[in-house]
């Protein structure tokens, strides 16, 4: 049965206002390819979730079997129903309870269902909210489009919270001083002005630069005095993404969705496409964000306050910020606390 309201989750680690806002979004839990006949555990804003295949379908439930209490996680499955550690009870298609062995012929209760979630797959990833039940999973560019090669990264976790990761994604100042060793040019760091624009849920950003977008290692197609494009758009609360424009016309796409675990852990999901180089090994691409989430990561972890404060007194800005304002703004808007609290 799929719910539309829940309680607070066993030591949550949100204020519980702004666990009631955060809930209401849409968020990657696993990645499709991850998800096979057995349960896969996840937890989303201190929620413990379990995700299962059953058949055609992808069931995403707490992870907790209604009869005594074992996480359903711990359990085996088929591709039809997962079976409970415990007892051996059967979950199938939208959380029924399927079989109970004890008594194979008894009425099952409407009690043994589990509580269950709405679930998108899409990018190659298993969408869900906690206490929604519209579709509102972002839009990704170039996913959809033809002629594009598709990957979706494996999850890389981040001990920081979700929106200090989201911020460092759409910031366009620290190329030149975090990502050294991948693609950044500590010769090139001015940030030229740039202005977001309000959406319906968010923003967008056209940021041009002469900062390129390619390798180390690997020559650099722009001609001198090249204006690089990046346009971003950031959905709220949590999810950014961003189409890198280059001098023949391709474009890299990549979505930047983290998925808040709790209020000092993030499981962040990267889809990406592209229509250059279409041929590329998908383990090559893995493996160069890997190198550039890492970059990222090494910053991240280690800012103090460790949530994003929302307060604008509380952090200094300066005109290369303006993203980060917006953002910040945005998180306001939605009627988030001030400052998270963990």
């Amino acid at each position: 049965m799929t719910i539309v309201d829940v309680a607070l989750p066993r030591n949550c680690t949100f204020e519980p206002a702004d666990w009631a806002v955060l809930a209401r979004g849409w968020y990657p839990v696993a990645r499709c390819a991850d998800v096979g006949a057995a349960p896969v555990a996840a937890t989303l804003l201190d929620a413990q979730l379990v995700v299962y295949r059953a058949g055609d379908t992808v069931v995403v439930a707490d992870d907790l079997c209604p009869h005594r209490g074992v996480p359903l996680s711990f359990g085996v499955g088929d591709g039809t129903a997962i079976a409970c550690a415990y007892h051996g009870l059967r979950f199938g298609a939208g959380g029924t309870c399927v079989a109970v062995p004890a008594h194979p012929t008894a009425k099952i209760p409407a009690r043994l269902h589990l509580r269950t979630y709405p679930v998108v797959e899409r990018y190659g990833l298993i969408w869900t909210t906690l206490t929604g039940v519209t579709d509102g999973v972002p839009p990704m560019p170039g996913w959809e489009e033809p002629g594009f090669q598709r990957v979706t990264c494996p999850p890389f976790d981040v001990a920081a919270f979700a929106g200090r990761q989201v911020e460092g994604f759409l910031d366009v100042a620290h190329f030149g001083f975090v990502h050294l060793d991948t693609f950044g040019d500590p010769g090139d760091v001015e940030v030229p002005a740039y202005n977001p624009v309000s959406t319906a849920d968010g923003f967008t950003v056209d940021y041009w630069s002469t900062v390129p977008n390619v390798p180390h290692g690997v020559p650099n197609p722009a001609p001198p005095g090249f204006l690089w494009l990046r346009r971003f758009a950031l959905h709220l609360p949590f999810t950014a993404t961003l189409v890198v424009h280059f001098p023949d016309g391709g474009r890299l796409c990549i979505m930047n969705a983290a998925s808040p675990v709790s209020a000092r852990r993030t499981r962040m999901f990267a889809p990406i496409a592209k229509d250059f180089n279409t041929g590329q090994p998908a383990q090559e691409i893995f493996d160069f964000n890997l190198r550039v989430f890492e970059e990222d990561r090494r910053i991240v972890e280690v800012q103090q306050p460790e949530n994003l404060p929302l307060d604008p007194r509380i952090e200094v800005n300066i005109a290369a910020d303006r993203s980060s304002v917006a953002y910040r703004r945005g998180l306001r808007g939605l009627g988030l606390s001030h400052f998270f609290t963990a």
